[in-house]
């Protein structure tokens, strides 16, 4: 593995009831019609889900009736743990909620995935866990196993922190998720990819979870360049002076202010064989940490800014991925890298900065700082050649306000960002489509320069837009493109929930190897 998981995963097709693991994870349906012949409340309220018939059997039939006695509602992600008593050989079942029951078809992935993930994370400290949630036998079958193993490996996920001492309840050592057939090799494909999948976002998660006076620009680019290199990824990486050279204004007039100078990092995959392949750039934000430089941030909650350079990381790990992978699509990855600090040497609100691809950029606010890496990093996607471009980045408190810390907001090409909204809708990572309307683009004219940075004009108003709007500047023309602001998605600040740990999520990971999946299928 690139990335090495602390959890084992592997396929079982023994009986549930015989499974000598710590645990078995099954699931139940709440049922909306709940009425029936006994008291509100108890057996006729719940449903279990298939896969749990010999768990079911082991019980008597009462297991139902014990849960909603324990005050099981079937809700999803709910869990509920009761002591087997030797009824079945593990000593706990773990019920997780599923939600309502689906009339004629198998749950969604994406509340297996979090179901999966609840009950993976509820049983912490556990050596060994197995996972018997409803998998269908039809063409759906596929997309629900990587669905439950996705999710217990991200469940399973633990930043392992700074602590002088560990934590008392470590990840779950090993899961077993049992299957009809466990020699089957579309199930052995999906149960790999799993693995791959999770081991990367996870260390796209140990990343931004990382303390920023460990990751500053040029530690950044080693871990990744060490990484990209172990997994047989071409690796370029400038210095400043080489930024200087070539003419990277944007990522070098961030990066004045800081004693860390900035860094671009490189990484290409190219498939093994001759003939032509769709070309793939992606773009991800790498500000290490973002003070906001002279146009300084409040002091409330500036230490979440360490995951500023969410979009890098998440570029990074697909590429990790893709290198494992191997989709048939060449992939290249940039990743602009800076801190934004403020000093007598940073960058001032009314300076000019040329561009890499000659653009001359009024200053306005330095912290609007993302948008200035990330040009000059589209430019040299653009100047290389591409067929497809996505950006990720954490850019603006505007995608916040507009769409909430669970949906990332997407502009460019329609039909870039109707792809990324599906690939997003697949993977469960939710993305929406934004427009960039043409008065955000005249508010950002500059008397002195080329373009303003900001729309001076509006303000605040359509924040996220004018991050889109100035974006689309650096794209060449042809170039079919979306950015995506993860700003929410990225980073999440309360306790962990679904397949969400507690700071970086890694998304959106999954979703850019989506689109590279379904590119390559083309």
């Amino acid at each position: 593995m690139t990335a090495p998981l602390t959890t084992d995963l592997r396929l079982v097709d023994t009986d549930p009831a015989e499974l000598t693991t710590d645990a078995i994870v099954i699931g139940v349906h709440s049922v909306a019609d709940a009425g029936g012949d006994g008291p509100p409340g108890l057996a006729g309220t719940l449903l279990l889900a298939s896969g749990a018939e010999s768990i079911a059997a082991a019980f008597d039939g009462k297991l139902t009736e014990t849960l909603a006695r324990l005050g099981a509602s079937g809700a999803a992600g709910e869990v509920t743990k009761v002591a087997t008593l030797g009824t079945v050989a593990a000593p706990v079942v773990a019920v997780v909620g599923l939600g309502p029951e689906p009339s004629g078809a198998a749950p969604a992935p994406e509340t297996l995935r979090r179901g999966a993930a609840a009950a993976i994370r509820s049983l912490a400290g556990s050596a060994s866990v197995a996972v018997s949630l409803p998998l269908p036998d039809d063409e759906d079958g596929p997309a629900a196993l990587r669905a439950v193993a996705e999710g217990a490996l991200l469940g399973a996920y633990k930043f392992a922190g700074y602590k002088t001492k560990p934590a008392p309840r470590g990840p779950v050592g090993d899961i077993a998720v049992h299957v009809p057939d466990a020699t089957d090799k579309t199930v052995q494909d999906e149960i790999t990819r799993a693995q791959v999948v999770a081991g990367v976002v996870g260390l796209c998660r140990d990343w931004v979870n990382s303390a920023p006076n460990e990751l500053r620009p040029p530690q950044f680019a080693d871990a990744v360049s060490a990484a990209a290199t172990a997994a047989g990824l071409e690796v370029e990486v400038l210095d400043e002076e080489q930024l200087k050279a070539a003419g990277y204004g944007g990522i070098l007039a961030v990066g004045l202010g800081s004693s860390a100078p900035p860094r671009l990092v490189k990484l290409t995959y190219r498939p093994v064989g001759d003939g032509a392949r769709k070309r793939v750039a992606l773009v991800g934000k790498g500000i290490t940490f973002d003070t906001g430089g002279v146009s300084i941030k409040p002091a409330q909650g500036m230490w979440e800014m360490k995951s500023d350079m969410a979009g890098a990381a998440a570029v990074a790990a697909t590429l990790l991925a893709v290198a494992e992978l191997k989709p048939d699509v060449e992939v290249t990855g940039y990743l602009p890298m800076a801190e934004n600090m403020p000093s007598a040497t940073a960058y001032r609100p009314g300076d000019v900065v040329t561009m890499f691809n000659g653009k001359k950029v009024e200053v306005l606010n330095t912290d609007a700082e993302g948008r200035m890496i990330l040009g000059d990093a589209m430019a040299r996607a653009c100047a290389d050649g591409c067929d497809y471009l996505f950006e990720t980045s954490t850019l603006t408190g505007g995608q916040v306000i507009a769409l909430g810390k669970r949906v990332a907001g997407v502009m460019g090409t329609q039909e870039m960002c109707e792809r990324v909204r599906d690939a997003g809708d697949t993977v469960g990572e939710a993305a929406w489509p934004m427009p960039l309307p043409d008065d955000v683009r005249t508010g950002m004219d500059s008397d002195v320069a080329d373009i303003s940075q900001v729309n001076a004009v509006m303000d605040r108003a359509g924040h996220m837009l004018q991050g889109g709007v100035f974006l689309r500047e650096f794209v060449a023309e042809g170039v079919p493109w979306a950015h995506i602001d993860i700003a929410g998605p990225s980073y999440h600040s309360g306790e962990p929930t679904g397949h969400w740990s507690k700071g970086g999520t890694g998304v959106p990971v999954r979703t850019l190897l989506e689109l590279v999946d379904r590119i390559a299928a083309e």
